[in-house]
């Protein structure tokens, strides 16, 4: 795996973050359709605009940025990984702690996030050092 393979993995996701982020703002609704929830206050199309919509946003623009600037390049993986791992990790300790049926959305979700956390940290690893 060479720094390659780190840039397509950064320049993917940062795709994928915004385009989930901007959805996300623009219709809150719809990331809580599909995770099965109901926004009942305009607190919670708030939350669910910050949350899904504008930290989604960011998180792909430094990804962004990191596959264009070398000098982020380390970090943004490093980003990546724990991102995506802090997710991975806390979604499988909730499905671990439910009773409730869970659906594709989920196990979809949870393996994409372990799978990425995964490449991130291989890449991350394997890239080579800052000169500071």
């Amino acid at each position: 795996m060479n720094i390659l393979f780190g840039r397509i993995l950064l320049g993917a996701s940062a795709l994928i973050f915004i385009a989930y982020g901007a959805i996300c703002l623009y219709s809150p609704a719809i990331p809580a359709g599909i995770a099965g929830f109901e926004i009942l206050s305009g607190d919670g199309f708030a939350e669910v605009s910050g949350m899904y919509g504008g930290l989604q946003t960011g998180i792909g623009l430094f990804c962004l940025l990191a596959f264009f600037k070398s000098d982020y390049y380390r970090s943004g993986l490093l980003v990546l990984a724990l991102t995506m791992g802090s997710l991975a990790t806390a979604r499988f300790v909730a499905l671990l702690s439910i009773q409730d049926p869970i659906t594709f959305y989920s196990y979809g979700a949870l393996a994409f996030e372990w799978v990425t956390a995964a490449l991130a940290l291989i890449a991350f690893i394997r890239a080579p050092h800052d000169p500071a």
